[in-house]
């Protein structure tokens, strides 16, 4: 398993940072001619050494003014980049495939034709494919990637900080980068750069990290996603409990200084229409920059990145295997719960946690299964029951007993692992029908298919074998 490390340049001077930038906007051209010529069903099956092949015969990679290695290696990275983008889109259209009230021939008939990129020639597929993959186009500038022989590192004393020398615009003429770290970056790099310094983003092999050596538990736990907290763990521990506090001061803090930045956008734009340039260019160099703004946004994501791995790390500490819910499904509209809550809420790090998720399982060799996470808040655990949710607290509608509600999520997303009713991809309307049915086959005394000696009705306790919902509440 590999993952990406990243060093930065130090004391970086301007001249070497303009070569850069220079050749970055160059390649920025070259990856936005890739996106537009093959970034739709054109480029489907198309790779990268024939297009690269193809704009040296007949004339194109002349006029971009980049040595060879350059663009070639951003006509790859780009050509990748694409392949992820419809390969995300698959995803989506393999899930509505499964819906189909068709044969299982069928759809594997039509999976084997997605897979194979084989959908250009059937009708739905096409179609499908047109409406969950949508034409992207290039917005990136300020990216260099460099091949792994062509590049060199060196020290300018024993022990000292390393630098970084790569190749600029002209032919055997390098820029050499200082570097903040005595560690030499290793295979192919890729150069961002931001507010004048140089980011080096490369790749390691994770077995050698220090982490990797640490063992996983040896239980099946389940963990459900909240906001106020990164996870919970079915056995009712909070991780990562001042991750809601960082996210509120951070959304807060945006929306006030959005406003004011919205006011002084306003009076440059009333200047500019009046004839008064100079102050308009004034408030635009000193008053609405993104310098600041970014770095803020950097260190914010440092700390929700480590608040998030660290409450994971807590929990493998403890599971072989983590059962948690499809982070990858869209939310559903939250109209009615206020601008406020909606716009703290935005700022939801599903993409960290489930990155944080796979990451740390396969460096420490648990297992992450994923499962269907409709109404796991709202059911009531071991039973089948939709309780009452107000706000962290979900109510039994049988006995009136309270639970923590992503306590009871994680206990049911625990729970949902190998149901044989509710699969990954079942829809949410087809899920609450079937708790609905279990339900009522419960207070019909009726047997229920699956095992009916570990789900019982809620009954005040006489047939539920499990500890009562009341005595987990915090009530």
């Amino acid at each position: 398993m590999k993952v990406t490390r990243v060093a930065y340049s130090k004391n970086l001077n301007h001249g070497k940072y303009a070569q850069l930038k220079e050749q970055a906007v160059h390649l920025g051209r070259v990856r936005s001619l890739v996106w537009r010529r093959y970034g739709s069903v054109a480029g489907v099956g198309i790779k990268d050494r024939t297009i690269r092949d193809q704009w040296m015969t007949d004339g194109t990679a002349t006029g971009f003014g980049l040595l060879a290695n350059a663009w070639k290696e951003t006509v790859r990275d780009a050509v990748a980049d694409i392949t992820a983008n419809r390969e995300a889109a698959k995803a989506k259209v393999r899930r509505a495939v499964s819906r189909l009230d068709v044969s299982d021939a069928e759809k594997k008939r039509l999976y084997t034709a997605l897979k194979r990129d084989q959908w250009t020639s059937e009708p739905y597929l096409r179609r499908m494919m047109r409406k969950h993959w949508r034409r992207g186009r290039n917005k990136t500038a300020n990216q260099i990637v460099v091949r792994c022989d062509q590049y060199r590192t060196f020290t300018l004393a024993p022990g000292g900080n390393v630098w970084l020398a790569v190749p600029g615009l002209q032919r055997r003429q390098l820029v050499k980068i200082p570097l903040n770290t005595t560690m030499a970056p290793t295979g192919t790099l890729r150069l961002i750069l931001r507010a004048g310094r140089v980011e080096v983003h490369y790749a390691i092999d994770a077995a050698g990290m220090k982490s990797s050596q640490r063992p996983c538990g040896t239980r099946k736990v389940g963990v459900d996603k909240g906001y106020t907290e990164a996870l919970t763990d079915s056995d009712g521990k909070h991780h990562g409990t001042e991750l809601g506090e960082l996210l509120t001061i951070e959304s807060d803090y945006r929306k006030v200084r959005g406003q004011r930045r919205a006011k002084l956008r306003a009076v440059a734009e009333k200047a500019e229409k009046r004839g008064d340039l100079a102050k308009a260019k004034r408030i635009r160099d000193n008053n609405l920059g993104t310098i600041k703004r970014d770095r803020r946004t950097a260190s914010w994501k440092c700390r929700v990145r480590d608040i998030t791995f660290k409450a994971v790390h807590a929990v493998v500490d403890k599971a072989g295997i983590i059962v948690a819910e499809d982070l990858t499904k869209t939310f559903s509209s939250r109209k009615q719960l206020g601008k406020n809550t909606n716009r703290r809420l935005a700022a939801w790090t599903k993409g960290i946690t489930a990155e944080a998720l796979a990451t740390v399982s396969d460096r420490r060799g648990s297992a992450v299964r994923l499962v269907n996470a409709a109404y796991t808040s709202q059911a009531v655990p071991f039973t089948d029951i939709l309780g009452v949710r107000k706000g962290d607290r979900l109510y039994c509608t049988e006995c009136g007993a309270v639970w923590q509600a992503d306590h009871a999520g994680a206990i049911n997303i625990e729970q949902r692992d190998g149901d044989p009713d509710i699969t990954l991809h079942t829809p949410h309307t087809r899920v609450k029908q079937i708790l609905f049915d279990r339900a009522d086959r419960q207070r019909s005394g009726l047997p229920l298919d699956q095992d009916s000696s570990t789900r019982q009705l809620c009954q005040c306790g006489e047939r539920n074998i499990r500890p009562r919902c009341s005595t987990l509440s915090n009530e």
